[in-house]
């Protein structure tokens, strides 16, 4: 069941010399539900922040990376078009480098499936965060074969030992990690950083982030959540889209 220690030595190779970027795996803009950050500004954001690259991660949508995707030359920031899709009983997978939005409510294994399918990479996000929709213990080592990688770091679960036995569980099955800031708020980008040789595209990707170095720095989960509550709920609809435009407006500008 553990993965193999070695990679593709043919790919590491071909990644020899490349310069390190600072990448961000979790991410969410305003085309998911819960968040109210345009994409320019996450852009503008990403990059003002010194990340080379970027998945933007919004729940069961990938049009906002796809614009993202389509905008990011303008910012100078890769981005990596992903979804985290909500699975029928058993929590939320992540594909990453996706073409296709993938619907919400199918099974784990359809899922999984359907990222296979794509040529994407199946990444599982917070996966023993109880206050998240996770897969349950039994679920997560039944797909153990097809994960590519896993979460070891998220700034936004409640209790710390959730990230330490993702880690665990990694570093049990010799499971690629990989971390993201989960940020629904701008203010959240780049919390937690992954330091990794510059790729191009999945395989190259994967390659990339066995060698990677996870960099965190302090944060506040309180304040970012309250951001996140001023920023959506708290915030009537015609106020949120005039802030939205003036938001916007500052980016491209700065773009």
């Amino acid at each position: 069941r553990r993965h193999a220690r070695a990679g593709r030595p043919e790919v590491a190779r071909r990644l020899a010399g490349r310069k390190r970027i600072d990448v961000d795996l979790h991410m969410h803009t305003d085309h998911s539900g819960d968040c109210a950050t345009p994409v320019e500004v996450l852009l503008a954001t990403a990059r003002d922040q010194g990340l080379g690259a970027i998945a933007v991660t919004d729940h069961n949508e990938i049009s906002g990376a796809l614009e993202a995707q389509a905008k990011a030359a303008e910012y100078g920031v890769k981005v990596i078009v992903a979804e985290e899709v909500k699975t029928a009983s058993q929590g939320e997978v992540i594909g990453l480098f996706l073409k296709e939005k993938i619907p919400r409510g199918l099974s784990l294994q359809e899922t999984i499936a359907e990222i296979r399918r794509q040529g994407g990479l199946v990444y599982v996000p917070h996966p023993f965060d109880r206050m998240h929709s996770v897969p349950d213990y039994e679920h997560l080592l039944a797909i153990v074969d097809d994960i590519d990688a896993i979460e070891v770091y998220n700034p936004r679960v409640a209790i710390g030992s959730f990230n330490e036995e993702a880690a665990r569980f990694a570093a049990k099955y010799r499971i690629v990690a990989g971390a993201g800031s989960d940020s629904h708020v701008a203010q959240g980008l780049g919390s937690v950083r992954v330091r990794m040789p510059d790729f191009d595209g999945p395989e190259e990707f994967l390659e990339a982030l066995r060698v990677a170095e996870i960099r965190t720095k302090p944060s506040s989960l309180l304040y970012v959540q309250a951001l996140k509550f001023l920023e959506t709920k708290a915030t009537p609809p015609g106020a949120r889209r005039a802030r939205r435009e003036r938001r916007v407006r500052r980016a491209t500008r700065k773009g």
